[in-house]
């Protein structure tokens, strides 16, 4: 695409640009593909090439059928632009499969803190461990978010609850060692 006509597109009606001011969610499935293919091949622009695609391929579901020959035979997507295209397919369907990673139960606080209490007996500084659960008790994400010095961490509220949102967390639980000092 040339510069002098890049000028005259509105930046709203770029699909990058338009992602980053509405939301992928506002974006038509040729401005994501768009996206996806970054380039056009000659005689098409990327928007042109996503479109040939897609009216090829009526469904996403044929979309997602299409052999790597099938996709090869559209003007403009050869062999590496159908391999990217079958790899984001195959990467769209791994994330639709995937689960939540969970790293245990807490079945009673007193099991949690008999294991913690050994794992954590030895470290040399005060660490603050917080552990994020759903609401079935299970731990979906654990952060060491604090090292302090030999006997004290200093914890913001903030740092603990972003992760809490970020995880979508039902409860959390936070945990510190006491580093005794011997006299």
């Amino acid at each position: 695409m040339s510069e002098k006509l890049m000028l005259s597109i509105p930046k709203s009606s770029l699909p990058r640009e338009r992602l980053l001011e509405y939301g992928e969610q506002a974006l038509s499935n040729q401005e994501l593909l768009a996206i996806l293919l970054r380039t056009g091949s000659k005689p098409y622009n990327v928007m042109e090439l996503s479109g040939l695609v897609l009216a090829a391929f009526p469904s996403l579901y044929e979309l997602k059928s299409a052999s790597l020959k099938e996709l090869q035979t559209i003007r403009g997507v050869g062999q590496i632009k159908a391999i990217e295209l079958k790899a984001m397919m195959e990467l769209g369907s791994r994330i639709h499969q995937a689960l939540q990673p969970k790293y245990g139960k807490v079945r009673t606080s007193m099991d949690l803190a008999f294991q913690l209490m050994e794992e954590l007996k030895d470290y040399q500084q005060e660490h603050l461990i917080c552990l994020y659960l759903n609401t079935k008790n299970e731990i979906i994400h654990r952060q060491t978010l604090f090292i302090g010095s030999l006997n004290q961490s200093i914890a913001h509220p903030r740092e603990i609850f972003r992760e809490a949102v970020r995880h979508s967390a039902a409860r959390i639980i936070c945990v510190h060692n006491h580093r005794a000092t011997r006299s």
